[in-house]
């Protein structure tokens, strides 16, 4: 039964995920930028609804820019709870763009790549952040550069913050956590981590019921007169005080 189930829960998720992409590829043309981001977070809530992946948000997140929202980061499904929490642009490792089915998803949805391996690249992106920001959009990143079990938090890099600074933009810290409904303790099901496959994470995922994504939204913040390293250390441990 838990193997039927598993493979239901897989086969409607990858439906969803079809239809998300024929919605991007038709039916965003024809909307304005406020349609396509509704569009974007009623899909996201219903991928967690189709995979029993029950959403708490803790915190105002923005209802508009400009901010920049830093989070740590735990899962290939970080990205769905944050847009089924309120929409924003991620900003994510250029390979994602070339993912199939997820890729044109990413990129209908707004995403900036950056290449980490590249210093020119990590400049331009660091541009491209600063006018998305001066333009009043909500950005997201996750300056762990990586992620983890969500256990604990991996250092912040600073370099993508100074798009915050060159916008005069505040930076809000968000948390993510997920937890078994009926503990409370933390579940280490969605991980994505070191060299283990997306396939088997999501497998994990769809096998263990009862998961529920927690979303922390806390203060934004400026730099008042802290440097990009203080502010990411600062930044680091009020993600951590989130998880609390």
């Amino acid at each position: 039964m838990k193997l039927f189930t598993a493979v239901w829960l897989a086969l409607r998720g990858t439906l969803h995920v079809l239809g998300g992409y024929f919605t991007i590829r038709f039916r965003f043309p024809r909307l304005s930028p406020a349609g396509r981001e509704a569009c974007v977070q009623a899909w996201a809530r219903e991928l967690l609804r189709i995979w029993r992946i029950d959403l708490q948000v803790r915190g105002t997140p923005p209802s508009q820019g400009p901010v920049l929202l830093v989070s740590n980061h735990i899962s290939w499904l970080d990205i769905v709870v944050i847009h089924a929490s309120g929409y924003c642009r991620f900003v994510s490792k250029a390979d994602i763009k070339a993912w199939p089915l997820i890729g044109p998803l990413a990129t209908g949805a707004g995403t900036l790549y950056i290449t980490r391996e590249s210093r020119r690249d990590a400049l331009r992106t660091v541009h491209r952040m600063a006018d998305a920001l001066k333009a009043g959009e909500i950005l997201a990143v996750f300056p762990e550069g990586t992620t983890s079990n969500g256990l604990a938090l991996l250092p912040f890099h600073a370099n993508l913050l100074q798009a915050a600074i060159s916008a005069n933009a505040p930076v809000q810290p968000m948390a993510l956590q997920f937890v078994d409904s009926a503990s409370g303790e933390v579940s280490l099901a969605p991980c994505y981590v070191g060299d283990e496959t997306l396939v088997a994470s999501i497998w994990r995922t769809l096998t263990t019921p009862g998961t529920r994504a927690v979303v922390s939204f806390g203060e934004l913040q400026s730099p008042d007169l802290r440097d990009r390293r203080q502010w990411a250390e600062d930044l680091r441990q009020a993600v951590d005080a989130l998880r609390q």
